[in-house]
């Protein structure tokens, strides 16, 4: 049975309405601010085969829609009505969690007795136990240190709550009081997703409601490969780089070739960096995952807005990711970051994508997500808190033709800010700065957008603020087409005070009464000439404090009078006098990756990861360092030292690193 086109699209919008209200009973019913504020979080409902049919447009976290919780779901044969599956465990349920925090649960739907479809929903739990509070930090190495793991297990049996479950979750968490009302919330969404499925099947019948699950998906297929098929046919390769892995300083490349053919796209992640011994491995299993994909999905939407948002938009992309690198995790490895090789290989996935089809793609974002964690005591009751003071990040792309969104990234979800005062109200620190960054984005004709700022201060002793997803310290995002590259990131401890510090990226920072902690995300990439842009456009980003008036001047070429206008006579002159002989027609990646590539050539890491590929897993991360280190001993931390100051002499550089290949082996 197949439906007509009319019958399809009615069935589109009560289905993701049902997922919608799902969302909507869980986000109301949260107790945590992350989930009922920042709203990281989904919901939908999954085909027999546990694939998304139904994902709401418009849900917090938007890049889970090719989730598969098809291997969850046949762990647990013995499914019954009134029965929950929960899980956050990694590996069992096959990336369907790809991180401990991230708690998964599943609900048979039936109907008169016959099983018609699942609900899921996830939430990010503010805490699961582990090394340090909110369970995630970059120098785990291995997933026991992450938590609670929870293997796909029954939470609720024919209705009835697993008290068992109930005391082993409280017992390992920081915050067993609110986690539980988020677990509450999400066996609600549950529900409501039942009662919904069953006033669809009651209104339009069993077989229509079955039918649609396949249309629906093949539908958003067809109309995918519509999309695809406006890139041209070929192959295009391209990497870009994480800054280090946090237990070295030695930056990490994610390498993609993509091949169009005929409305479909295959990615071969071959040459992508092996595994490291921190928690930046992402947990896909060798096949497409929603963590290597996400990048489409933004693509495919925006060049055809009627798409109906399932799985089956997905089908057209296949992959090959081999086991070792990055993208790849193994057991145990650790993965509690794993959203910043994600945030790179989707930076890398704009690069092909604009090497194919530069008018259909915009500039790289931000590429930085950095959720910033508060963990404390409170002094008078010695209860501890922990929670995310806010999910901060940068802007978008420019394309050709628009600027890039400003401080708002939505590439990988539809996340918001934690209001100011609910923050103030539910932990011990006073937000002092929250605001955008001038300057930050990308100077271009069509301007990157800029980044989030936050400073905040600290009001009790014996805190720790965690921040994870950090990046963009030394390499920031690139200009395409005659853009230049956006800001970096930045963070500063008690910035302005005689102990200012700047920091690299943040484990575990110790803060006590009066410190003030200052987060300055990276902006976003430009797009074509910046000298380029109407004078106008750069006059109104100056009123509107998204450039200032000296980087008017220096990156755009625009001055000003004392009366706020444009100098008309002196914009000419500044104008004619640029030189540009370094200008670059495709990408500016600026003079960090170029000296970085001067040394590390595409060749060379290809070679070198072939070869450490051949070594036992255990050995390879330390023999990837000695390489590294034997090449360029003293590779600064990011954000606190020069690529460019150690790698002045590159020819005595690649000598010692064939040196080092050459010794390579077990």
């Amino acid at each position: 049975m197949h439906l007509d086109s009319v019958l399809l699209e009615i069935m589109r919008a009560k289905v993701e309405a049902a997922a919608e209200e799902m969302s909507t009973t869980l986000q109301r019913t949260a107790r945590t601010l992350y989930v009922k504020e920042a709203a990281d979080f989904a919901t939908a409902l999954t085909d027999l085969n546990g694939r998304f049919f139904a994902y709401p447009p418009t849900a917090g976290v938007t890049i889970f829609i090719d989730n598969d919780c098809g291997p969850t779901i046949r762990s647990m044969p013995d499914l019954e009505e009134g029965d929950v599956i929960v899980t956050n465990d990694v590996y069992r349920s096959k990336g369907l969690s790809t991180h401990l925090p991230d708690i998964h649960m599943i609900r048979p739907y039936f109907w008169k007795g016959k099983l018609v479809c699942y609900g899921w929903c996830f939430i990010h739990s503010t805490d699961v136990g582990g090394r340090v509070p909110s369970s995630i930090s970059p120098s785990n190495h291995e997933i026991f240190q992450e938590g609670l793991i929870i293997p796909p297990m029954k939470i609720v049996k024919k209705g009835r709550l697993n008290d068992d479950f109930v005391r082993v979750f409280t017992a390992n968490c920081r915050t067993p009081d609110a986690n539980m009302g988020d677990i509450k919330a999400m066996l609600g969404s549950l529900h409501t997703g039942q009662e919904r499925v069953n006033d669809i099947i009651a209104r339009h019948g069993l077989g229509v409601f079955m039918a649609c699950q396949e249309d629906l998906q093949a539908y958003s297929e067809a109309k995918a490969r519509a999309v695809i098929s406006r890139v041209a046919d070929g192959t295009y390769e391209f990497w870009d780089y994480m800054d280090d892995d946090l237990v070295t300083n030695i930056p990490v490349r994610i390498r993609v070739k993509m091949t169009v053919k005929r409305g479909g796209i295959h990615l071969d992640f071959t040459g992508t960096d092996p595994q490291v011994a921190a928690a930046y491995n992402i947990p896909t299993f060798g096949v497409r995952h929603h963590w290597l994909t996400m990048r489409f999905i933004t693509f495919i939407c925006t060049h055809d807005r009627s798409m109906a948002i399932n799985a089956g938009l997905y089908r057209p992309i296949t992959v090959t990711n081999p086991k070792g690198n990055v993208l790849n995790a193994e057991f145990p490895d650790a993965v509690g970051i794993r959203h910043s090789s994600a945030r790179r290989l989707s930076d890398a996935l704009t690069g092909t994508i604009l090497k194919a089809a530069p008018d259909m793609m915009a500039a790289p974002t931000c590429g930085a997500t950095s959720p910033t964690v508060l963990a404390e005591t409170d002094p008078r009751t010695g209860k501890r808190n922990v929670l995310v003071v806010e999910p901060l990040r940068g802007g978008m792309g420019a394309c050709r033709g628009q600027d890039g969104v400003d401080a708002r990234d939505a590439t990988m979800s539809n996340m918001k800010n934690h209001p100011v005062e609910f923050v103030e109200a539910d932990a011990g620190i006073v937000i002092r700065e929250y605001d955008i960054c001038p300057d930050s984005g990308g100077p271009g004709e069509w301007r990157g957008g800029t980044s989030q700022m936050l400073t905040f201060e600290v009001l009790n002793d014996g805190g720790e603020v965690l921040s994870r997803g950090m990046d963009r310290f030394r390499f920031p995002p690139w200009g395409v087409a005659g853009g230049t590259p956006a800001k970096t990131f930045h963070c500063i401890l008690n910035k302005g005070k005689a102990n200012e510090k700047r920091l690299s990226r943040i484990d575990v920072l110790k803060v006590n009464r009066g410190d003030t902690v200052t987060l300055m995300l990276p902006g976003a990439s430009g797009f074509g000439d910046p000298f380029a842009r109407a004078p106008e456009k750069v006059l109104e980003d100056v009123k509107q404090g998204f450039v200032t008036r000296p980087a008017a001047a220096a990156d755009y070429g625009v001055a000003m009078t004392t009366d706020g206008a444009v100098d008309i006579e002196e914009t000419k002159r500044l104008r004619r006098s640029r030189v540009r002989d370094n200008a670059r027609a495709d990408f500016d990646f600026g003079p960090e990756r170029e000296a970085w590539e001067a040394v590390f050539d595409d060749e060379t890491m290809v070679e070198l990861n072939r070869r450490l590929s051949q070594l036992p897993k255990s050995v390879r991360h330390d023999r990837r360092r000695r390489v590294f280190e034997s090449a360029v001993p003293n590779i600064p931390a990011a954000g606190l030292g020069l690529l460019t100051d150690v790698l002045r002499n590159p020819d005595a550089i690649r000598v010692r690193l064939r040196q080092a290949l050459d010794e390579l082996s077990f």
